[in-house]
């Protein structure tokens, strides 16, 4: 077998032996991976505007954990979030969305479950 690549195992982690693609839709994925997260972006959906303000008061967990959360969903770039004043002003990153979106059907649409699936 020949590589064109050689692999450092000191600085080399397990997934950055995967594309960059696979790896960027397993961080979009990972941070759809908890049902607290889910909850933000359908709320942010919901309200069709930016909130400013307590999002911890929505959703059944406390401020610290819906901040943790936040910044998993601000990192993976699916929401943005900007100071002012004294609070956080939230808003669904739409274009990041949608490309999660399409992202989401192209990958799944890849995974063939016809006839040979056991």
């Amino acid at each position: 077998m020949r590589h064109d690549f050689k692999i450092n195992t000191m600085t080399t982690t397990k997934t950055d032996l995967f594309s960059p693609e696979l790896q960027h839709k397993a961080r979009l994925f990972k941070a759809l991976a908890h049902p607290a997260r889910l909850a933000i972006l359908q709320y942010l959906a919901e309200i069709k505007c930016c909130i400013t303000g307590n999002i911890a008061e929505e959703i059944p967990l406390g401020r610290t954990t819906v901040n943790q959360h936040l910044k998993e969903l601000k990192e993976a770039d699916l929401i943005r979030g900007t100071v002012e004043g004294a609070k956080t002003n939230y808003c669904l990153n739409a274009q990041a969305i949608e490309d999660l979106r399409r992202e989401s059907d192209a990958f799944l649409s890849g995974i063939d479950v016809g006839k040979n699936f056991c």
